[in-house]
């Protein structure tokens, strides 16, 4: 089928057309963001708890939307195509689940508690170096976002990598529910999102109703490194694939090298390469590797495939900033993901110093202190130079290295970031490596920011030895 039609759209959702709707139209992109709106796309308004999209109505036609979906019929749209609509965000639900039937790609969902993005970018990489295919624009894993994503299907996908986060039970089995996955891949279960969910059990439950989801023809891909993972496989009505490290998975890497961001790894006889930093990546290798074994391509396509590969921004990423290596890690953090950064810093090889900035991990509930300062223990216990904690946390963080034997001159306690930037304005010299990573609400990339506007000032002096 080509570009669904205004009359498909009423179909899917049970709309009312209102102010003129030509139902042999094409809907055109679906948006929800108004500032987004380019000529010919249909602007989807959605209630929120701060801003209403029936509000930017307007704004959107201005802009050129060529149709509005609303749950009210508002004067300001009389004179406009327009398609009513009991809830506007079942129907934007509705909407996608009749795009995802209407197209034959296969659509693989992936969950987990960390590493969703990077492994969906990896799978659609590999996956394309055969298919056609289509996967989760950013970080579109909620009630929006996945719906949007599958809206973004067309005739010519043969596959759909559409990630599925959550904060609470429930609502991966109703993302399910309108993807309709035929596989699925689970990355780990870990302390994320405490608040919402309330304990590590439900986590556990949480993720597990994407496995719970799969037809009995569909097949699993589990981590079976993480013991809550691995016992998903319980609850799938179809064939499971366990990956891992370990020697009693399906799938384990025979060696793994990690050079800074180049990582190798064998599985059998077949030895593929990534650029990646850290060896936590092969966790999500393997799940692709597995994933795209079992559609039937070959290894030399899964190598190519890796050969595509790069790093999303704000996840493990090598930048240069003036005369520093720079890892950018600041899109998000849970002290999962922690611990792998610490452990990739403390492997990267460098003539220069290493230096660790992490902000605060955020909704981890009553257990919030502990687990920074379990952070800081597995830092101070890494071959690094120093530690620079910024926030409300950062006192617990730098207990924990503190403990692990580091000392004053090695720990830095920051309030923020301005205050963290002057302590590394004092400790950084030229060929210095420094990661940087905190949860999304402490926006560390202003680290990364600040340190290009250091290293555009004048030409630092190099450090005087002891």
């Amino acid at each position: 089928m080509s570009q669904p039609t205004l009359h498909d759209l009423i179909v899917a959702t049970g709309g009312r057309p209102s102010g003129g709707v030509r139902p042999g139209n094409r809907v055109g992109q679906v948006q929800t963001d108004s500032r987004l709106i380019s000529a010919g796309d249909c602007f989807w308004a959605l209630p929120g708890s701060s801003l209403d999209g029936h509000d930017f109505a307007g704004e959107a036609i201005r802009r050129g939307a060529t149709c509005c979906v609303v749950q009210d019929d508002r004067p300001a749209l009389e004179a406009h195509p327009h398609i009513v609509v009991p809830d506007s965000l079942q129907a934007l639900a509705d909407f996608a689940r009749w795009n995802r039937e209407s197209h034959e790609a296969m659509v693989i969902g992936i969950t987990g508690s960390v590493g969703k993005t990077t492994t969906r970018h990896m799978l659609h990489a590999v996956l394309s170096s055969r298919f056609a295919g289509s996967q989760s624009p950013a970080n579109f894993n909620n009630h929006v976002g996945v719906p949007l994503s599958l809206l973004k299907i067309t005739d010519g996908d043969e596959f759909a990598v559409i990630e599925m986060g959550a904060s609470a039970t429930g609502k991966i089995a109703r993302l399910a529910a309108i993807a309709r996955p035929e596989a699925a891949i689970v990355t780990a279960v870990a302390p994320a999102h405490l608040e919402g969910f309330g304990s590590i059990e439900a986590i556990e439950a949480g993720k597990g109703e994407l496995v719970a989801a799969l037809p009995a023809d569909g097949f699993a891909v589990l981590n079976g490194d993480d013991e809550r993972v691995r016992r998903m496989a319980l609850r799938a009505a179809c064939r499971t694939i366990l990956v891992g490290f370990n020697a009693d998975n399906d799938l384990c890497p025979g060696s793994v090298s990690a050079a800074n961001d180049l990582l190798s790894f064998r599985v059998g006889d077949a030895e593929f390469q990534l650029r990646a930093i850290g060896r936590h990546h092969v966790q999500a290798a393997l799940a692709c590797v597995a994933v795209a074994r079992e559609i039937g391509l070959s290894d030399v396509e899964i190598a190519r495939g890796f050969e595509r590969f790069e790093s999303v921004s704000g996840r493990c990423r090598k930048v240069a900033v003036g005369p520093w290596t720079v890892i950018d890690d600041t899109y998000n953090a849970s002290p999962r993901s922690m611990a792998a950064a610490c452990e990739a810093l403390n492997g990267w090889r460098t003539s220069g110093r290493k230096w660790l900035v992490v902000g605060d991990m955020l909704e981890l509930g009553a257990d919030s202190p502990e687990l920074h300062c379990e952070v800081g223990r597995v830092a101070g216990a890494c071959d690094l130079d120093g530690v620079v904690a910024v926030g409300d946390r950062a006192g617990d963080v730098i207990r924990g290295a503190r403990s692990a034997g580091r000392g004053p001159g090695q720990l830095a306690v920051c309030r923020d970031v301005s205050t963290a930037m002057v302590q590394l304005d004092c400790w950084l010299s030229p060929g210095d490596v420094i990661l940087v990573k905190g949860s999304r609400g402490m926006k560390m990339e202003r680290v990364i920011e600040q340190l290009k506007q250091l290293s555009s000032q004048a030409e630092r002096p190099a450090r005087i030895a002891a």
